[in-house]
């Protein structure tokens, strides 16, 4: 997953899995929706998105299955397979 914010035009863009993209969907007038061949939710674009979100409060957590739980309560450790 890539999550992408693009300050000049303000668009947050996130990528949930590279692929060709088929099919682009408006959502609502400044949501865009991006759909492979069979359906499934490759992207979601956001314009405006610092109007429309946190983008400064931007932050995650990682929840690993149970057998990998840390002593940080499953947030994101150091052998984590995410990039930080």
């Amino acid at each position: 997953m890539k999550i992408r914010y693009f300050q000049d035009t303000d668009t947050l863009h996130i990528e949930f899995k590279p692929a060709e993209v088929a099919e682009t969907r408006d959502l609502d007038e400044n949501t865009l929706l991006d759909l492979d061949k069979v359906g499934r939710i490759l992207g979601i674009t956001v314009e405006h998105a610092s109007q429309r979100t946190d983008i400064p409060q931007f932050s995650y957590d990682w929840f690993p299955p149970e057998s990998q739980k840390t002593e940080a309560g499953g947030r994101m450790s150091e052998d984590s397979p995410l990039i930080r």
